[in-house]
């Protein structure tokens, strides 16, 4: 495994990100975040935890759990309620890796199931390439040009107890 980030690295990030949103969106009254689980969960709080620190301004949070909305799921998974209002509201989606965009597409519709939000931007902390689907970070952590033969692993200390983003 080789290491692409550290703990440093990955902080840097979040505070360039964190920065990038306020800067992006002037008020943030109708912003919310919300946190692909898992560890788009972890990201997303730590995005609300620097804007509060930045803004003064505690922005909603909830987590999404993608999987009644994948494609290649074939058995019935019970859908998990969202713990935001997303309807009317400018949604910054997180997670950890954006790849193909699948699971992005599979969120936006998870989204648009409990209510019709204003606007839908994208917070990922790494992008490796190989899309599938149109779409784009709004904000990226790193670009990380990898094979599709190879595996990006991010590990968070609040899940995995340490923290880095790998290539395997």
């Amino acid at each position: 495994m080789k290491e692409i980030m550290d703990h440093t690295a990955i902080t840097r990030s979040i505070t360039r990100l964190s920065h990038e949103i306020i800067e992006r969106n002037k008020s943030l009254d109708d912003v919310v975040l919300v946190g692909v689980k898992t560890r788009g969960v972890h990201l997303a709080q730590r995005l609300q935890s620097m804007i509060l620190q930045f803004t003064n301004i505690e922005l909603p949070i909830g987590s999404l759990n993608i999987r009644p909305w994948r494609d290649d799921l074939i058995e019935e998974v019970a859908i998990e309620p969202l713990d935001v209002d997303v309807k009317d509201k400018r949604v910054i989606l997180v997670d950890d890796v954006l790849y193909t965009g699948r699971t992005i597409r599979a969120a936006m519709d998870g989204l648009v199931y409990f209510g019709r939000p204003k606007q839908i931007q994208l917070a990922v902390l790494v992008d490796r390439g190989h899309k599938e689907f149109p779409i784009k970070g709004d904000y990226v952590g790193k670009n990380i040009p990898t094979g599709k033969d190879e595996e990006v692993i991010v590990q968070l200390k609040e899940i995995d107890l340490t923290e880095g983003v790998f290539i395997q």
